[in-house]
């Protein structure tokens, strides 16, 4: 997932490309200079990696304005793939629709473009780099960052993670098998669940994001996440989760392959906030559910 923040104080502007090969990231980068002198920096994430939950965590840490998300959702990308726009504002969530209304009518006032074919960036270096576009813009700034290290420490001030470490790696441990489906979510899980909490490598699968995501849709579900719920119906692993491609959807299933629903995730969540630093120290405001969710919440 090919992930583009850019910021300023006026204007702010994030976009999220939907895995893509990296060697396409300069291109993206320069059609966004359309926006002219109002940009005047460029974040990206490592290796062009950042999922949804990562992209609002940035937007928020470097209070961005808003952000372009292009992505292809759970569908293949690329040029013969899907491809879509979203935006998000300051608060990391979804554009209300009178910003997308205000959005779209502004875009149709627009007169020139920029480009800059031979825009080279690397985004395997994390830093800082300026390019001079012809003396046209002030000098452009492009950020590379770790998204991944960034969102761990989202995560770090949020959940216990001694206690979950220990649950992981104690004298009682449960054994997890989480299923990445080769979507944006990969490095996430090695880097969270295996280096950070110690969970044993073989506890995440299909962790490499691939254009294609292997052939197979990186849709949560019991239809496509056949091999993980093969492997807890065996009765070996006593939790097992599946991610969509942007990260912002998953499966959760129980030992011997029990479904949970998302209702139900939510109402344990709640019943158990004690155990959530986070909300110990800021306490909830409130739950959301939709109208055709179970009522478990309610309980």
């Amino acid at each position: 997932m090919l992930c583009i923040f850019l910021c300023k104080r006026i204007c702010s502007i994030l976009g999220l490309y939907h895995y893509y090969p990296v060697h396409k990231c300069p291109y993206v980068c320069v059609y966004i200079l359309i926006f002219k002198n109002v940009i005047g920096r460029l974040v990206i994430g490592q290796n062009g990696i950042l999922s949804t939950p990562a992209v609002s965590c940035i937007i928020r840490k470097i209070k961005a304005a808003g952000g372009i998300i292009l992505t292809a959702s759970h569908s293949p990308g690329g040029p013969g793939g899907e491809f879509g726009v979203k935006f998000e504002v300051a608060n990391g969530g979804p554009a209300p629709d009178m910003v997308s209304e205000k959005i779209y009518q502004i875009s149709k006032t627009l007169e020139e473009y920029a480009i800059c074919p031979d825009l080279r960036v690397d985004l395997s270096r994390l830093g800082r780099q300026e390019f001079d576009l012809e003396n046209k813009f002030k000098p452009f700034r492009v950020e590379i960052v770790d998204s991944v290290e960034i969102y761990l420490n989202l995560l770090r001030s949020i959940f216990d993670f001694n206690a979950i470490r220990n649950l992981l790696t104690g004298p009682k441990q449960i054994k997890i098998r989480i299923d990445a489906m080769n979507g944006v979510m990969g490095p996430y899980v090695r880097r969270i669940l295996c280096d950070e909490l110690g969970a044993p490598a073989n506890s995440a699968i299909n962790c490499i994001p691939l254009e294609d995501f292997g052939g197979q849709p990186p849709d949560p579900n019991l239809t496509y996440a056949t091999a993980l719920l093969e492997a807890m119906k065996g009765g070996e692993y006593g939790f097992g989760a599946a991610f969509d491609a942007d990260g912002d959807r998953y499966m959760i299933l129980g030992q011997n392959g029990f479904f949970v629903n998302a209702s139900d995730s939510l109402a344990i969540i709640a019943a158990n906030l004690s155990c959530i630093p986070y909300f110990c120290q800021m306490g909830v405001r409130g739950f959301g559910r939709s109208m055709p969710t179970s009522t478990a919440l309610d309980k």
